[in-house]
């Protein structure tokens, strides 16, 4: 079966992890010719160029900066990418034919991209609805609710849902909020298909944890909270440092790992506070930085308590690949921790509410550690492994 997919993420190679990469190796691997639509941004300097690596095909196209720049050029560049990328197919894949297309939100700007393939090849489109906007700025603050852009999005929103066959959502929450807020849309075309990996394994000795936590200057004698990923102000941060801020515990310590819009504002915070249970690292490579997950002890998520949407932050399969359990403050949308705590891996707390983080952590310290990681590690076998998605799609084709 030939498979298209198309995506903002800047893929270079599917021998990389990350759970686009590994889907597509996943197809790859299953006999599929696979074929990887992709940016890649102005200020790289590279022109649209189309090849094969690794046994896909990768169509990399030129585009405007969409990552880490202005608003005006992002939008910009957002709006403009579906008709870059309908160019360069046009050039590039002209007598190619696909059984299916692929493709995650952001953006909800491949509309005519689809319709041209539905026309063209009678293809069935099938969309991961990784994040669900304009909602999303809107809560944000980032638009105006009601507002001509807005307006303007949610007409290519639900534009988006309509050309899409299925539209896989991150978990029954985001299926729940699709169908409340799009009655247009069939609920039988929506389905729960989650972020899904390859899961990794590194079997560590107490002294490869130590001598890991050496090289970064972690303390080898206390119980290593980390957050990892990216520091974007959708991620409700200022509620992690006041955490640091609040903890007394001395067994405790945490690292932040990660880079992003609000990177800068936390590293102020940690020169100006300078505090004894807490570190900040910038983004590792993915190999270190998965070494160094597996040297700690518990994973934290946080997420803005002003989100209406349910996001379900990925980082969540990072943790569990680790076996390690899980500490999650968010918005009362999401079903993220609900999650965690039916399956026993870990406990949540309500974004803001720092009675209740610092009850979780003591229950934490009480907790045994191994024993949340197990649960963990069975609900990540269970539920998140690459194989679920995969199956959930070819069968759509069957």
């Amino acid at each position: 079966m030939r498979i298209l997919f198309l995506t903002l993420v800047g893929i270079k190679t599917v021998e990389e992890r990350g759970i686009y990469q590994d889907l597509l190796r996943k197809f790859r691997n299953e006999g599929h010719d696979v074929t990887i639509v992709t940016p890649v941004e102005r200020r790289l300097g590279i022109s649209t160029n189309f090849k094969r690596k690794d046994g896909v095909s990768i169509l990399q196209v030129k585009t405007f900066n969409i990552q880490k720049t202005n608003v005006v050029e992002k939008g910009i560049g957002t709006l403009a990418i579906e008709y870059q990328y309908l160019t360069a197919i046009k050039k590039y894949l002209s007598d190619v034919k696909f059984d299916l297309v692929l493709y995650s939100t952001p953006p909800i700007t491949f509309v005519k991209v689809i319709e041209f393939f539905k026309k063209r090849d009678h293809a069935y489109c099938y969309l991961l609805l990784k994040d669900i906007f304009p909602q999303n700025a809107i809560d944000m603050k980032m638009l105006k609710a009601g507002g001509f852009i807005h307006k303007q999005f949610v007409k290519k929103e639900k534009k988006l849902y309509q050309v899409s066959d299925t539209i896989g959502c991150m978990s029954p929450a985001n299926v729940d909020f699709i169908i409340k807020h799009n009655p247009e849309v069939n609920p039988q075309k929506v389905e729960v298909n989650p972020n899904t990996i390859e899961p990794i394994t590194i079997n560590y000795t107490e002294d490869d944890k130590s001598s890991i936590r050496i090289k970064y200057g972690i303390p080898t004698d206390k119980k290593v909270l980390v957050y990892g990923g990216n520091l974007g102000k959708p991620q409700g941060l200022s509620f992690l440092l006041e955490t640091i801020e609040a903890t007394k515990q001395q067994e405790l310590f945490f690292l932040i790992v990660g880079d992003g819009t609000e990177y800068f504002r936390i590293k102020t915070w940690f020169e100006n506070n300078k505090p004894s249970n807490a570190k900040l690292l910038q983004k590792l490579p993915k190999v270190d930085y998965d070494k160094l997950l597996a040297a700690c002890d518990v994973g934290l998520i946080f997420l803005d308590k002003n989100f209406i949407i349910p996001n379900f932050p990925s980082r969540l399969l990072s943790y569990l690949e680790m076996k390690m359990p899980i500490l999650a403050a968010t918005d009362p949308n999401t079903d993220i921790g609900e999650i965690i705590e039916a399956n026993n891996c870990g406990f949540k707390v309500l974004a803001g509410n720092q009675n209740d983080m610092q009850t979780k952590l003591n229950m934490l310290l009480k907790s045994s550690l191994d024993i949340l990681a197990e649960n963990g590690n069975i609900l990540l076998q269970e539920n998140y492994t690459v194989d679920k998605s995969y199956d959930l799609i070819i069968n759509k084709l069957k």
